[in-house]
């Protein structure tokens, strides 16, 4: 976090660029001790990434703009910054815990079989729970950087006392069912929809495929309706259930056109290649370890403490995620919010709008052209 406050463009390239990097040389490495199926998963991985990113790599200027003013409205902000650590460090305590049962998994006499599905249960169990805290943390930041944007600063005298301590009563209570149901989907279609739209930017005219990845691409669309992190936003501020606020919000961006806008940011998945790159760093570091002290443990080892790295670094990138959301949301429900705030970021943001939707509506007219020259020709 504090890199990214004061290196925010440099770090968001390195995260970036250089995964892709790590996971072709964890493949070889893989490869190197006899590891074929993790080469092979580390190899597809790699791919995976480098094509995604060459996919949206028109995207990146903006993503980058946007990534900014969200840590800069943290970094303005240090209380929130402290509840951010605070659940840090009640992170740490529960994976304490959780260490000794997973220690316990891998030191049983069980078999290699019994061993790996009880560690999957386990993984389950850590990863919902970093889920559900970090989209706690989510509805707090969320609450407080709208009230920052909707008041016009945090210095305002209509900000109402105590809003932070409030905001985390309400998470904790009222909204802490909506939270825990979200944090089961949210992550797993989220991250569904980028590979998709990716794949589907790069398709070009083969209209077979383009048909076959349309069909997806819409199935995961309308959950995307249902379950999406801007849901954490509506909760945040609206107190509803998480269905309903999902609803709403994208209701709301389609309804104004930001859905366009929201569709060409790549923040979410540029701050889960950081998650995912601090996951692969602590996996590695276990790993290594592992190789010293028992070499027949290492992927267990290390694929365990990758996913305990993940839930750490998520939980502090879920801080600047949250900025984002809640940007969004002010722009689609008063444009004006965002202007008060950052006239220049209001005009970047207004002119990259209007471009994608200048965009969106030229795609049509240029299926129709490609499909029946004659008849285009007629109509116009």
């Amino acid at each position: 976090m504090l890199l990214l406050g004061s290196q925010a463009t440099q770090m968001m390239k390195v995260s970036v660029h250089i995964l892709a990097t790590y996971l072709a040389v964890i493949s070889v490495l893989c490869f190197w001790t006899g590891q074929i199926f993790w080469g092979v998963a580390f190899a597809v991985g790699a791919a995976l990434q480098f094509l995604y990113v060459i996919s949206v790599i028109d995207r990146l200027p903006f993503t980058m703009l946007v990534l900014q003013k969200a840590v800069k409205m943290v970094w303005n902000l240090p209380e929130v910054m402290r509840v951010s650590y605070a659940f840090m460090f009640a992170v740490l305590l529960w994976m304490a815990l959780w260490s000794f049962g997973a220690a316990g998994v891998v030191a049983s006499n069980l078999s290699d079989g019994g061993q790996w599905w009880l560690l999957v249960v386990f993984s389950v169990s850590l990863f919902w729970t970093g889920a559900v805290l970090c989209n706690t943390v989510h509805v707090i930041v969320s609450g407080m950087v709208f009230l920052v944007l909707f008041h016009g600063g945090r210095e305002a005298a209509s900000i109402p006392a105590n809003s932070l301590m409030k905001s985390l009563q309400y998470a904790l209570t009222t909204s802490f069912g909506s939270i825990c149901y979200g944090s089961l989907f949210t992550a797993a279609i989220r991250t569904l929809r980028w590979e998709i739209r990716g794949l589907r930017s790069k398709i070009g005219n083969n209209e077979c495929l383009l048909c076959c990845v349309d069909f997806v691409f819409h199935l995961v669309e309308t959950l995307v309706r249902f379950f999406n992190k801007y849901a954490y936003v509506q909760i945040a501020v609206n107190g509803k259930s998480f269905n309903n606020s999902a609803r709403d919000a994208w209701e709301l961006f389609q309804s104004t056109g930001v859905e366009a806008l929201v569709a060409y940011d790549c923040s979410g998945a540029v701050l889960l290649m950081g998650t995912v790159f601090g996951g692969l760093i602590t996996g590695t570091c276990a790993g290594v370890w592992a190789w010293v002290k028992s070499s027949d443990r290492v992927i267990m080892i290390g694929s365990t403490s990758m996913l305990m790295g993940m839930v750490l670094v998520g939980l502090a990138m879920v801080v600047v995620e949250s900025a984002v959301t809640s940007i969004y949301i002010c722009y689609a429900e008063d444009p004006l919010l965002i202007q008060r705030w950052d006239a220049d970021f209001f005009n970047q943001m207004s002119e990259t709008l209007h471009h994608r939707l200048q965009y969106r509506s030229a795609r049509p007219r240029d299926y129709r052209f490609h499909d029946d020259p004659i008849r285009e020709n007629t109509s116009i």
